[in-house]
C-alpha cells in the first residue's frame, strides 16, 4: 500500500479518542490486526480477537474505551467509543488520499446534446448519456455503463462499470451503484388469457434512489407498473439482491447478498434482511425488523421483531420449533415402540 503518513494525534481529534501512548507516532499504513507490519494502525471491536494485541506487529491500535489495554503493551492506543465505526470513517480517509482522483472525459462515449453534466465529473470511455440526462458536480461514471433519458443523477455519486440506469430514473447525493447493476429494468407483469399465455403489462413508472444509498454488484432494481420503486436515503443492498416493482424499502435499512423482495411489499426503516432471505410481495414490514438468513416472509411483520425460518416465525418461538425438529427422530422411534406395546395387548 501507498504510504499514507497520517499523525495519530491528528487522529485523536478528528475522531474524539484519547492517546495511550506515543503521541508523536506517524502511521504509514492499515491492515488488519493479524497481517499488520510494523508502521501501521488496525483496530479491535471484537474480543474474540483479543489475543492478538501482544501478537499484532501494529504501532498503533484503535479500540473501544470499554476495553482492557495490557498493562505491558508497548503499542500505541486510540480509545474511541466505537472503533469498528471509526475504522470505517479512517479508511475513507486512506482512500481519498491513495486514490487515483478521476476527473474529465474520456473517449469513445455519447452525451446527447440536452444532457447537462455537472463540474469536475469523470466520464469513462463507452459510456451512453442520453437525451436530458442530468449529471451533478464531481460524480464519477465509469466506462460501459449506460444511462438513459431523462435519468438524473445526484453529486458525488460513483456509477460503477457496467451499470444500466433505465430512463427517467433518480439517483441521489453521495449514492454507490457497483459493477453490473441494473436500476429501472421492466418490472416482472404479465397478465393470462383464456389460453394460459401471457401478455407482458408495460411498466411505465421509475426507480427512486434517494441519498447516500449504496447498491451492490449485479443488484437489480425493478421499475415501478405506474409510480415508483424506492430506495430511501441511507439503505445499503449487498450484490445479487433482486427487488421487484412497487417496492419501497425503507432508511438505512440493510440487505444481505442474494434476497429476493417481491412486487408491491414496503419494508420499514432500520431492517436488516439477511443473506437469501424470501419475502413474497403486497407485505407490509415494519421498522427495525431483523431477518434471520433464508427467511421465508410470508405475511406482513410489525415493528421491532426478529424472525426466522420458512415460513418466518418469530425468534422464540422459532427457537422452540426447532428444539423440537432436532428431536424428531427420537420421537419417531418412542411412537413406534409405543405402537408396539399397544399392538401386543
Amino acid at each position: 500500500m501507498n504510504s499514507i503518513d497520517f499523525k495519530i494525534k491528528n487522529l485523536a481529534k478528528i475522531f474524539d479518542g484519547k492517546i495511550i501512548g506515543d503521541e508523536k507516532l506517524i502511521i504509514n499504513g492499515v491492515s488488519s490486526i493479524e497481517n499488520a507490519n510494523e508502521g501501521d494502525i488496525t483496530f479491535l471491536s471484537n474480543k474474540k480477537y483479543s489475543k492478538y494485541l501482544n501478537e499484532t506487529k501494529a504501532s498503533a491500535i484503535v479500540i473501544d474505551s470499554s476495553f482492557s489495554i495490557p498493562k505491558s503493551s508497548k503499542k500505541t492506543f486510540l480509545l474511541v467509543k466505537n472503533s469498528y465505526l471509526t475504522f470505517a470513517l479512517l479508511l475513507t480517509e486512506v482512500n481519498k488520499k491513495i486514490g487515483i482522483e478521476k476527473i474529465g472525459i474520456e473517449n469513445p462515449n455519447f452525451i446527447h446534446k440536452s444532457s447537462k453534466i455537472g463540474d469536475n465529473i469523470y466520464l469513462g470511455a463507452f459510456s451512453y448519456i442520453g437525451e436530458n440526462v442530468k449529471i451533478g458536480n464531481n460524480s464519477k461514471i465509469y466506462p460501459y455503463s449506460y444511462i438513459g433519458n431523462n435519468v438524473e443523477v445526484g453529486e458525488n455519486s460513483i456509477i460503477y462499470p457496467g451499470v444500466k440506469i433505465y430512463d427517467n430514473c433518480i439517483i441521489g447525493n453521495n449514492c454507490n451503484i457497483h459493477a453490473n447493476s441494473v436500476i429501472g429494468s421492466d418490472g416482472f407483469g404479465f397478465a393470462p388469457n383464456s389460453k394460459n399465455e401471457y401478455t407482458m403489462i408495460p411498466q411505465i413508472g421509475n426507480v427512486i434512489i434517494e441519498d447516500n444509498v449504496s447498491v451492490g454488484s449485479n443488484t437489480v432494481i425493478d421499475r415501478a407498473t405506474l409510480d415508483s420503486t424506492i430506495i430511501r436515503k441511507g439503505s445499503k443492498l449487498d450484490n445479487l439482491i433482486q427487488i421487484a416493482h412497487n417496492v419501497i424499502i425503507g432508511k438505512n435499512t440493510v440487505v444481505a447478498a442474494q434476497a429476493g423482495i417481491s412486487g408491491s411489499t414496503t419494508i420499514g426503516n432500520n431492517n436488516l434482511i439477511g443473506g437469501q432471505v424470501g419475502i413474497v410481495g403486497h407485505l407490509k414490514i415494519g421498522d427495525n425488523v431483523k431477518f434471520g438468513a433464508k427467511a421465508g416472509v410470508i405475511k406482513s411483520i410489525k415493528q421491532n421483531q426478529t424472525v426466522f425460518g420458512y415460513p418466518s416465525m418469530e425468534k422464540n418461538e422459532f427457537l422452540k420449533s426447532y428444539i423440537i425438529f432436532k428431536k424428531l427422530p427420537e420421537i419417531q422411534e418412542r411412537i413406534k415402540k409405543l405402537e408396539g406395546l399397544l399392538s401386543s395387548k
